[in-house]
């Protein structure tokens, strides 16, 4: 039964990705251009952008979507989101197809290293900030404008369960994605009232390349982490980011959290066998 908005066409919608050479970026855009969208798909990798472009081209030769070519509807960009002063030059060498963006999907990002806080690389920290943080940040800056004076677009961050719940070893990591939450949250309040929508998608364990990232290429030890379980795929977090933007534009889905089935919330960590802060004190107290 048809509701009493239509949803909007994706036909009619430009979507600009980020870190769309692999995982969540890479499906994303696939599944835009499946359902007609034009897609601008930016990644650091010539040779993943090629390929996207590759399987764009098979997904429209079998699909049937179509008259119209890869050439027509992706344009791919090689950049760093981390590089402002290359960002700029990149968007205004957009062709005229690709130049008013609807949908920006903020997913380019990383986890590096697993290590606790104290043992824990701040190379790797740096670099997760310049990614996570400020790439989301140059990206933005550079394409909310154009929504806001179109009235209309939707700001769409990939975030992570990490941001909301701790873990050993996710310090920087899940601080990262804390701040993409609140700076989504934050974006929802400013952009009241210009009809630009936000949504912060924060994904649980999704078996693409980012253990192996994180692990540096290690990739026994990346394969461990979903054992014996079933993780999400790229291709759903994909169908997650395809449905919140072409819903009715009255409709703006604030955060969505997906989780596979087995996955839950672990307990409170206790250090029962670890001494007591107290102990010292104690033991003084005695002795005199």
């Amino acid at each position: 039964m048809a509701g009493k908005y239509p949803h909007l066409d994706p036909r009619q919608l430009c979507v600009f990705i980020t870190g769309a050479t692999a995982g969540f970026g890479q499906a994303t855009a696939l599944r835009f251009l499946a359902g007609g969208a034009r897609v601008v798909a930016l990644g650091r990798r010539a040779e993943r952008l090629e390929a996207l472009a590759r399987l764009h081209q098979e997904q429209e030769h079998g699909s049937g979507e179509g008259p119209r070519g890869e050439s027509e509807r992706l344009h791919t960009i090689q950049a760093d989101v981390g590089d402002v002063e290359g960002m700029k030059a990149a968007l205004g060498a957009l062709p005229p197809a690709f130049r008013d963006v609807d949908v920006l999907v903020n997913n380019a990002g990383f986890a590096a290293g697993l290590g606790l806080a104290h043992e824990s690389s701040l190379e790797d920290w740096h670099a997760m900030v310049e990614t996570n943080i400020k790439g989301v940040l140059n990206t933005t800056h550079l394409l909310l404008p154009g929504m806001v004076a179109r009235k209309r677009g939707h700001v769409v961050m990939m975030g992570s369960v990490a941001s909301r719940y701790p873990y050993p070893g996710g310090n920087c990591y899940g601080g990262t994605k804390a701040f993409v939450h609140q700076f989504a949250m934050n974006l929802r309040a400013d952009l009241a009232g210009t009809n630009v929508r936000v949504t912060n998608v924060l994904p649980g364990m999704c078996e693409t390349e980012f253990s192996l990232v994180r692990f540096k290429g290690d990739e026994a030890r990346a394969k461990k982490v979903y054992d014996g379980m079933t993780p999400l795929t790229a291709e759903d977090i994909a169908e997650v980011v395809y449905w919140t933007t072409t819903l009715p534009a009255h409709v703006n889905v604030n955060a969505l959290e997906i989780m596979p089935v087995q996955q839950a919330f672990a307990p409170f960590a206790v250090s029962r066998r670890s001494p007591s802060p107290l102990s010292k004190g104690k033991a003084d107290k005695e002795d005199s």
